[in-house]
């Protein structure tokens, strides 16, 4: 499976309309008055680039800018193609924008399409349109795992809704590279006739919110929510095609808006209690997949850590104290019967970001791997908060578990377990224990994995502020 690289792009503000800022703005205008319109012209790279594109690589996240150029020996058709040394791993990757001077209008279309090849069958990362700083990348397309062979073939990426690119400068981009050793590198990609056209065989969409699932969870006052999992799905002449797509392609809508609204770009704003739910649709087709939500009180946040010396403190996972490295907060060790979903990544709720496990048996944060091991050796106490979501029952019990020098061959562990007593449901309970109380652990120069264990009754938890002392 492939780590797909997340580019972050600056905003460019622009002076929109001086209107805001004007008296003399404030006339209506005639019904007569004709605005300007740009053209539609949907060419991109046909044997050159077209008016006004520009190629801007994201050199800020890590790639190459000389993997881009024209070939002259290389083409689907005509005299060129656009050609990416794909490099191998460790060595950087493709990643890019074409944007154009020259705005278009694209609404009389109906995908993006260019014909592909490679120098070995390939798959690549991310592919598409619509990234522009102008527009904060407000209408990007984005097909994931294209795959490509050695021969020349057609390749559609459709628009979720033609008619909201009428003022459009990103005409294509693409992120493409090898993820870990022994994966597809080194190698050359070429695209050629790369333009919008207006096929006639993009048909029935199937547009879905949160991946099409209907999801019940409980909201909370003053905490924002992201409607994520948001794709358009077209029959085309050579099968289904899926595309991920921005929020400002879709309409959203709430039943309640006194207890939940949502914006244009798919935030849901919490402003009472009771029960709401979040459905969408994109150009006037309802799109699969729901949010219902039940607000009855505001989010209960962790106890803050007291103010300690920096010195005195190896942090996990704290807003407090800056954290080491993490490999990951929930290891997936499925061979071993793991059935614990969820803190990857971790809630993020106003900046304050907390880790919720469910379906709980027991999950590793790692800190071993690919980051160094943490010597605890001067430190004195493990500090956790946890919460229990759920009702508690005699007999059930939450432990730690701590192990140093993992993978050596001199793996040692110790664990601490407590009881129901504890716990109470819907409250954060603060643990500080004594590393002495780890029994067999010994060395503690090499902590690699922590594990919240439970027999499964206890399912459901909230963690946060994970730090050693001293």
């Amino acid at each position: 499976m492939k780590n797909y690289k997340t580019i972050n792009f600056r905003s460019i503000f622009l002076l929109s309309l001086a209107c805001t800022l004007m008296m003399g703005c404030e006339r209506e205008f005639s019904e007569d008055v004709e605005f300007a319109s740009f053209p539609p012209n949907g060419d991109v790279f046909l044997d050159t680039f077209s008016a006004g594109l520009n190629y801007f690589p994201f050199v800020d996240a890590g790639a190459d800018p000389e993997a881009f150029s024209v070939d002259t020996d290389e083409a689907f058709e005509g005299e060129a193609s656009m050609r990416f040394d794909v490099p191998a791993f460790g060595n950087g990757f493709v990643g890019a924008a074409f944007n154009t001077t020259a705005r278009r209008d694209l609404s009389g279309f109906d995908a993006l399409t260019f014909y592909a090849k490679a120098s070995q069958a390939a798959s690549i990362n991310s592919i598409g349109y619509g990234i522009s700083g102008e527009t904060n990348n407000k209408f990007q397309v984005t097909a994931n795992n294209l795959n490509v062979s050695t021969r020349w073939e057609k390749y559609v990426i459709p628009i979720p809704d033609p008619s909201k690119l009428i003022n459009e400068t990103g005409l294509f981009w693409l992120s493409e590279g090898a993820s870990f050793e022994g994966d597809e590198g080194g190698y050359v990609l070429w695209l050629d006739e790369v333009k919008f056209e207006k096929l006639g065989t993009v048909a029935q969409p199937r547009p879905a919110i949160l991946d099409g699932a209907d999801v019940e969870q409980e909201g909370f006052l003053g905490i924002p929510l992201q409607i994520g999992g948001l794709t358009q799905t077209f029959n085309t002449a050579s099968g289904n095609v899926t595309v991920l797509a921005q929020p400002s392609y879709f309409d959203f809508e709430s039943s309640n808006n006194s207890v939940a609204t949502v914006n244009g770009l798919g935030t849901v704003s919490i402003i009472g209690r009771g029960e709401a739910t979040i459905s969408a649709t994109l150009a006037n087709v309802a799109a699969s997949g729901s949010l219902s939500l039940t607000v009855e009180n505001s989010f209960d946040f962790a106890p803050t850590p007291p103010e300690r010396d920096p010195a005195d403190v190896i942090s996990i996972f704290s807003e407090a104290y800056t954290n080491v490295a993490v490999d990951y907060f929930n290891g997936f060790f499925t061979p071993d019967g793991q059935t614990t979903q969820g803190g990857a990544p971790p809630l993020d709720l106003n900046g304050d970001r907390i880790i919720n496990y469910t379906d709980l048996n027991f999950v590793g944060i790692g800190f071993f791997d690919e980051v160094a091991p943490i010597n605890a050796t001067e430190m004195t106490t493990l500090h956790v908060d946890i919460k229990v979501n759920e009702s508690l029952q005699p007999g059930d019990f939450i432990r730690l578990q701590l192990l140093n020098a993992v993978g050596s061959g001199n793996e040692t562990s110790g664990s601490v377990t407590f009881n129901a007593d504890t716990f109470t449901t819907n409250q954060w309970v603060s643990l500080d224990i004594p590393l002495a109380d780890f029994t067999g652990l010994g060395n503690r120069t090499q902590l690699g994995l922590l594990f919240f264990i439970t027999d499964s009754t206890v399912s459901n938890i909230f963690v946060d502020n994970i730090y050693f002392y001293r």
